[in-house]
């Protein structure tokens, strides 16, 4: 099996799409029946990506595209020049990391795509207006021309049932992320001056669903109240966005500047020892399509607190506190987190459905079947094919 993973994107840093991607390339290299797996990045997120994926397998190629950094020019990418580079690479499957633009009849093979959530439906102010307009088009053309969709969770294809069309559902399954700890934790911390202080971890990129400012009221309440020492630092991981400026504004103005670290860029090294000597990570999101910093917490045996809401109570289970988003978030985050941390660290820990090998049998699986309803139809023949210059610039390269 010789398969395609886009997840050419705008972001730099890397994102739950691109740990996504990561992962599921290093899943599905557990497999001896895959030959080949293409991972194809812009160069911008080259060298975040080589941080998550493994060095040592023949088998790993990436890709490098040069493409210019706006939406208009990445979208035309997707459906202009993708069916021609897997044409190209000869590969069995493309699998899109996120949906994107698919021209369908541009493809000599099946194509999947990864569905995380509904976000330009469940919360548009995670990208305002006009532009959530642009990414629901963009997502009901993606889920009507891929072969395939997977969910990666239960609550996701819930929520595909409600804006997709009977047609997109059909074609829809569960596979979850894959969630294994890696290879190397950091020997030394991310926080510049950490001398040992308590901190509560929060793992979000800056948007709205995030609920970035009820976790730092929640801080500020536990200082007030002196539930915790007064030393304990709040650590926020994550790619700045919308939110950035409310979060930093609330910071500066509630007397929390020496007690917030922002941290954003870190290696997957460092965001493993973040989880492994956190006090508890804190997820008040009000809504998510799977939630891995909880799953990769669990991974840690660090504490959880957070949200009520279904896509985390599918990755944790039994193991997270929960706190309800209403009618009052912060008192029940606040009970949430007495209760966490009178809990011992190490409670029983349910991941194995996250593994590789079971996410790469389930992904194979739904290759193979893909494949076997492509064989009956005669294979079509891309509309373009790379110039031999962009041929030469789309760079294979390995460290």
């Amino acid at each position: 099996m010789n398969v395609l993973i886009s997840v050419v994107s705008s972001t730099i840093q890397l994102s739950g799409v691109s740990r996504h991607a990561a992962n599921l390339a290093r899943c599905l290299l557990t497999r001896v029946d895959v030959s080949a797996v293409h991972l194809v990045v812009a160069e911008w997120q080259y060298e975040s990506i080589c941080g998550v994926v493994p060095h040592d397998d023949q088998r790993l190629h990436i890709h490098t595209v040069d493409i210019g950094r706006s939406t208009i020019e990445r979208n035309l990418w997707y459906y202009r020049k993708l069916p021609a580079l897997a044409a190209l690479l000869d590969v069995d499957i493309v699998h899109l990391a996120y949906p994107a633009p698919l021209q369908r009849r541009a493809y000599r093979c099946p194509t999947v795509v990864t569905l995380h959530d509904l976000y330009p439906y469940d919360i548009p102010g995670n990208f305002g207006f006009p532009k959530v307009l642009f990414n629901r088009v963009v997502l009901q053309q993606c889920l009507r021309a891929a072969d395939a969709i997977a969910c990666v969770s239960e609550s996701t294809l819930r929520r595909l049932k409600l804006y997709a069309t009977p047609a997109a559902v059909q074609k829809a399954l569960t596979i979850s992320n894959c969630v294994e700890a890696g290879p190397l934790i950091a020997a030394k911390s991310p926080l510049r001056g950490w001398n040992g202080e308590t901190f509560l971890l929060c793992v979000a990129q800056h948007r709205r669903n995030k609920n970035i400012l009820l976790a730092l009221r929640v801080f500020l309440r536990l200082l007030h109240n002196g539930e915790i020492d007064q030393t304990t630092l709040f650590v926020l991981i994550g790619i700045e966005g919308p939110e950035t400026a409310r979060v930093k504004h609330f910071v500066q103005s509630s007397g929390l500047s020496g007690r917030v670290v922002f941290l954003h860029g870190v290696s997957d090294a460092e965001l493993q020892w973040c989880y492994k000597h956190a006090e508890l990570l804190l997820a008040p999101s009000v809504i998510e399509g799977f939630g891995l910093p909880v799953a990769e917490a669990m991974l840690h045996h660090c504490r959880v607190v957070c949200s009520d809401i279904p896509a985390f109570r599918e990755v944790g289970g039994s193991y997270c506190h929960y706190a309800e988003l209403q009618p009052s978030p912060e008192d029940a985050f606040v009970h949430a987190i007495r209760l966490a941390r009178k809990d011992l660290k190490f409670r029983p820990v349910d991941t194995d459905r996250f593994s590789a090998s079971r996410i790469a049998d389930a992904y194979l699986s739904l290759y193979h079947e893909q494949r076997k309803r492509f064989s009956g139809i005669a294979l079509r023949s891309p509309t373009s094919s790379l110039p031999s210059s962009e041929s030469e610039s789309s760079l294979e390269r390995l460290k």
